[in-house]
């Protein structure tokens, strides 16, 4: 009998452990992965989300003045698919972890070789790749979640911002993409299948020669006489010539293409443009 009862009490207890360690359950600090396509490559970050859930954060969560992880659980990491600048220093591509120092008045973001550092003991500042500081802004609302974005994305530069509870805070990151960008133009442009228009358009967003710029339209439209966007473009770059009348021209041809192509957003862009030009 009391063996019986012995084999029950165990298969009880094996059942409830059995249970307990198939039980899931949320994580309390949210991992985030973003990728942010970025000048010719891409910016990858990896983090956790810790909330507020009623604590004081700065100050007290995270003390101001020593080195804070920048997330929960994991230590953070970037990882840069290309060269990128942080302050003054350029950063070559790979991965980094990402710490910082939170202060009242300024903050110290720290690109670091290390990439485990999940306590400030951890931390050697021997592995410094940069530190650059930053001023730390009021929001208008609390923010419950931490949160790392990319914000004010251009071609060739970004924002890495972090906002909790009111306080947002941001560095500038940048890439040089304009000599590299040349140098595939020149590299093209002398061999068959040439990117006439992909060109074209690189010169015109950022202040190359305007006129190298309505040549190469020419060609990308000689390639494609039906390409109304091409023939827009070449609208855009006369106008930025002060040619005013050619521009005109040019729109109103490309709004003909357009509606044979029923492309009415085409149409009211060239209508746009030939009201600015009148």
């Amino acid at each position: 009998m009391q063996r019986s009862v012995l084999l029950i009490a165990l298969s009880v207890s094996l059942s409830f452990g059995a249970g307990a360690q198939s039980i899931k359950t949320p994580p309390p600090s949210t991992p985030q992965f973003v990728r942010q396509d970025f000048g010719l490559s891409n910016i990858e970050l990896s983090y956790s989300r810790p909330g507020i859930k009623g604590r004081t954060i700065f100050g007290d969560l995270v003390p101001y003045d020593k080195v804070w992880r920048t997330g929960a659980n994991n230590a953070t990491t970037l990882t840069f698919g290309d060269d990128v600048i942080i302050g003054d220093t350029k950063v070559p591509a790979g991965k980094y972890g990402l710490l910082t120092i939170p202060g009242q008045n300024e903050w110290t973001f720290i690109i670091t070789r290390q990439l485990d550092v999940t306590n400030s003991a951890a931390y050697k500042q021997d592995q410094d790749v940069v530190r650059v500081k930053a001023q730390p802004h009021d929001m208008p609302f609390s923010l419950e979640t931490f949160t790392i974005l990319f914000s004010d994305v251009t071609s060739s530069s970004c924002n890495l911002t972090l906002c909790w509870d009111k306080t947002a805070v941001a560095i500038p990151i940048k890439t040089d993409i304009d000599s590299k960008v040349m140098k595939q133009i020149d590299n093209v442009m002398n061999k068959d299948g040439r990117p006439y228009f992909a060109a074209a358009l690189y010169y015109l967003d950022n202040g190359k020669d305007l006129n190298k710029a309505v040549e190469w339209f020419d060609k990308a439209i000689a390639q494609d006489p039906t390409a109304y966007y091409a023939v827009y473009q070449k609208a855009r770059a006369q106008a930025k010539l002060g040619k005013k009348q050619d521009a005109i021209a040019t729109a109103k041809k490309s709004i003909e293409l357009s509606k044979q192509a029923n492309n009415p957003d085409y149409v009211a862009l060239n209508e746009k443009l030939i009201a600015s030009l009148q």
